[in-house]
């Protein structure tokens, strides 16, 4: 009685081995594959109110009419991670987006984020608004607005009515500027244009989750 007992027990201690070792790579199989085998979701969510720091390639700042709206590429310099620290959206991404006229000034209004790997996804997202003016005019010494900047076709068309150089400013719409301190001379007409420091104005918030 006592040895079938003790063979009974032997059974279904291997029969236990047996069926862990059957179990046991499921245990190890990657978060994806398990969200896949149990209908969960793999997608990640960026919560509303993130902060997303951009900066602007190949200028120093933007100079803008104030009713003017100017598509904008911005790129990401530095990165966003989860409260894990896995990197969600890389330093280097793009934000593709435009200026907008708005509360006596001029706001970033995101569209779309396009990750280093090239996904693309849309992006609901905007800078604070900037109000930052500069009146511009004839013999007025505003060369350091004009270096390294990204200048907007509306703000060329003025600016080239102020100056009578439009074929200057035809080129720099939106391409870029350099010094133009010899252009600057004699008149009394004057303007305002909008200008932007992206290192300081054109850090971005979610305006609603962001799902990866």
């Amino acid at each position: 009685m006592k040895t079938s007992m003790v063979k009974g027990s032997v059974a279904a201690f291997l029969a236990l081995g047996l069926s862990t070792t059957a179990v046991a790579p499921l245990m190890v199989m990657t978060q994806p594959a398990m969200a896949q085998l149990f209908g969960q979701s793999s997608e990640v969510r960026i919560p509303a109110g993130t902060l997303i720091t951009t900066t602007l390639q190949d200028a120093e700042r933007i100079v803008l009419s104030p009713n003017e709206t100017l598509a904008v590429t911005l790129v990401t310099n530095n990165e966003v991670r989860s409260s894990r620290g896995t990197i969600l959206i890389p330093r280097g991404s793009l934000i593709e987006g435009e200026l907008r006229p708005t509360g006596g000034g001029t706001q970033f209004v995101a569209r779309t984020l396009e990750l280093r790997n090239g996904r693309r996804y849309t992006l609901e997202a905007t800078s604070d608004v900037v109000t930052r003016r500069e009146e511009v005019s004839r013999g007025r010494n505003t060369d350091p607005i004009w270096q390294g900047a990204l200048i907007g076709g509306a703000a060329s068309a003025v600016l080239s009515e102020i100056f009578g150089s439009v074929g200057i400013f035809k080129v720099l719409g939106g391409a870029g500027a350099g010094a133009l301190a010899g252009y600057l001379l004699g008149g009394n007409r004057r303007a305002e244009v909008i200008v932007v420091e992206p290192e300081f104005d054109l850090d971005l918030r979610l305006e609603r989750d962001l799902v990866l």
